[in-house]
């Protein structure tokens, strides 16, 4: 793991976790939807994929060398087709991939070491997984590399992408960190950056539904981290 770059994905999951406790500062299925807004990102950045009217739009089929992002774009192709055109629903796509998106790209972090799997009972019967940083995390990194690029305004893209993705997902020390300007420029973040904006919707989709009693937000479990 040692010098090898690391996607949004990745990054986004080391910004949430607890290094200690392994637990999500945010709501574990608000963090898979973030998880595969950031494929969506990491993707876009790569020049594979394009935003038209809240719909991707693949514009270059061919794989990426990341093998998750790989599996990703492919999924994002029209069946029995390798044509350039997908037309998928950037919100749908963000709700049907979160949970996948999330349990593949922690099984790699812990596969490379980057972070630990801790298996868990909820009330001695029901398990669940903690994911507290390995002795190859880089989350220390990517938590400064936060803060530089918030101190700085966001300058670049890759930046601003990964603000507005930890925003949309609620994680705490983004929503509520810095003063009012910067919070308020977060919040203008998510707004202006699509993959953020649609992850924001199904966040508040659920929301929605909690509030009114029901049950089509998909809960707090899954494999990002359920239970306590």
């Amino acid at each position: 793991m040692t010098g090898a770059a690391l996607t949004l994905p990745e990054e986004l999951l080391l910004l949430a976790l607890d290094p200690v406790r392994g637990k999500p500062y945010c709501r574990g299925r608000f963090l898979e939807y973030g998880v595969a807004g950031a494929a969506l990102a990491e993707l876009e950045l790569q020049g594979r994929i394009a935003e038209e009217r809240g719909r991707v739009v693949v514009v270059n089929p061919l794989d990426p060398p990341d093998p998750l992002l790989a599996v990703f774009l492919r999924g994002l192709l029209p069946p029995g087709k390798g044509g350039f055109l997908s037309g998928a629903s950037a919100r749908r796509w963000v709700r049907q991939a979160g949970r996948r998106a999330g349990g593949l790209y922690l099984d790699a972090l812990v596969e490379r070491g980057v972070l630990r799997r801790e298996t868990r009972r909820f009330l001695g019967l029901l398990p669940y997984h903690r994911h507290p940083a390995g002795p190859g995390s880089r989350a220390e990194q990517v938590l400064r590399g936060y803060e530089e690029s918030r101190a700085a305004g966001h300058p670049d893209r890759r930046g601003r992408l990964l603000a507005a993705l930890a925003a949309a997902v609620e994680l705490p020390a983004v929503v509520r960190g810095g003063d009012r300007r910067a919070r308020a420029a977060t919040r203008t973040l998510v707004r202006e950056e699509w993959p953020a904006q649609a992850v924001h919707r199904n966040v508040r989709q659920d929301k929605a539904a909690r509030a009114g009693g029901g049950g089509s937000g998909g809960g707090d479990g899954g494999g990002s981290g359920g239970g306590d």
